[in-house]
């Protein structure tokens, strides 16, 4: 099995220019390939070529800065302190904010290294690019897992058949 046999293609975008008020507006409102809104991080192309990832992390990094100490939060948060905190970085672009070092494979990439790069990467979702290096999809990590359980089913289905 291959990255462009378990990928989602790319519908949306963001670009460098993209609001992080925007952007967390189309992650919120775009489709996923089974139907369900709302995704967790957006490809972001500049001209067409892939310039980075923004996904909710990146978002969470900026809205709470990080000389704040995230296990003492507790202890000096007030009520609304992150909706203002949200409010102030709402006009900041989304080059500023996103991930530029972007592991990606190619449609003819493995499962097994689509695997090896979540498990080694910590990743959630992987871009697949084809031969002119341009975007085409996004193998996200619970695509990997059904393609596990898939084969694993499948293998246990053939050994009951015997």
């Amino acid at each position: 099995m291959k990255a462009k046999d378990i990928m989602e293609p790319v519908k949306e975008t963001l670009t460098p220019e993209t609001t992080l008020k925007e952007a967390v507006n189309r992650m919120r409102v775009a489709r996923r390939g089974n139907g369900r809104v709302g995704v967790k991080g957006m490809i972001v192309l500049d001209n067409g070529k892939l310039a980075g990832i923004v996904s909710i992390k990146d978002i969470l990094k900026t809205i709470i800065p990080s000389y704040m100490n995230l296990t003492e939060l507790g202890e000096f948060t007030w009520d609304g302190m992150l909706e203002e905190m949200a409010k102030k970085v709402a006009d900041r672009k989304v080059e500023e904010i996103m991930t530029k070092d972007v592991i990606t494979v190619s449609e003819d990439a493995s499962l097994m290294e689509c695997a090896d790069h979540v498990v080694k990467h910590n990743l959630q979702r992987i871009p697949v690019l084809n031969k002119e290096k341009q975007v085409v999809g996004i193998v996200y990590i619970r695509d990997i897992y059904y393609a596990i359980v898939q084969a694993l089913f499948d293998k246990l289905d053939k050994e009951e058949r015997k």
